[in-house]
């Protein structure tokens, strides 16, 4: 009975060690030398020498265009200025919480969505040109005509484009387009990430976009400055209300607000130049 009870460790300490050699692949050439020691030279068939390589290669190679295709996919951009970023991204978070935020939220209680509604329509049928330029600048002729017909037609129709009639009767949809992405379809990079206040994200790049957007927005000639600044806010404020919430949910959700908001908006920035 005591030899029995020696016995036992023994066992298990053997199985623990031959267990890993058992269930090793088969394929491997340390487990091939092994099993060709145990049987006689001449009951072993011939193998071809570049067996193991050309198995291995094709898989190799899957590997290395896999991790090429998802490396291709994480978009980055330089961020040397990141002190006055971070304290811009800090004035417009308080900014939004604690002016932009009730501002709109007082009054979006007094006016009803419907007429916020026909409002973002007014703003953006009024936005026309800069559309229309950036999809000319990147030879969209196709789409730029279809900015100019939205345009006369929202106009009369859809009543100085308080109403998308161009979408309701011709499924004519408007396309996001501006001076940025037209750099951006021509190859020009971000250059580095910049957040300005009240703007918010932005890039070398898209800020030299911003100013040629501004040039052709119609608002931006009314007469005086402040009535033109006054319009740009309340189109703002009128924005923002139908969409509280969102900023919210992205803040929720994120580890580090400010690199999920640097992130996100690159890589929006990329999709809409890709498409």
């Amino acid at each position: 009975m005591k030899q029995t009870r020696i016995y036992i460790p023994i066992f298990i300490l053997c199985v623990f060690f031959l267990v890993p050699h058992v269930y090793a692949d088969s394929s491997s050439p340390v487990t091939k030398t092994l099993e060709t020691e145990k049987k006689d030279p001449a009951e072993i068939p011939a193998q071809p020498k570049q067996e193991i390589v050309t198995l291995a290669e094709p898989q190799k190679k899957e590997v290395e265009n896999d991790f090429t295709e998802e490396d291709e996919k994480v978009l980055t951009i330089a961020d040397p200025i990141y002190p006055w970023n971070k304290a811009m991204y800090h004035f417009n978070d308080k900014f939004y919480f604690w002016i932009l935020k009730p501002v709109a939220r007082g009054y979006s209680t007094v006016m009803p969505e419907d007429i916020r509604i026909v409002t973002r329509n007014f703003f953006s049928n009024l936005a026309t040109p800069v559309r229309f330029v950036g999809s000319l600048l990147q030879l969209r002729i196709k789409d730029a005509g279809n900015e100019l017909v939205r345009f006369v037609y929202n106009s009369t129709a859809g009543v100085l484009g308080l109403a998308d009639a161009a979408k309701s009767d011709f499924n004519i949809v408007r396309r996001d387009e501006d001076i940025g992405q037209a750099l951006g379809k021509y190859g020009i990079g971000h250059g580095f990430y910049i957040v300005w206040p009240f703007i918010g994200p932005s890039s070398l790049r898209d800020t030299i976009g911003l100013a040629g957007d501004y040039f052709l927005d119609p608002v931006s000639y009314v007469n005086p400055m402040e009535a033109s600044f006054g319009i740009r806010a309340y189109d703002e404020v009128n924005e923002t209300s139908l969409r509280i919430g969102d900023y919210e949910e992205l803040k929720k959700a994120a580890i580090d607000p400010y690199i999920s908001i640097r992130d996100a908006y690159i890589q929006n920035r990329q999709k809409k130049v890709d498409e």
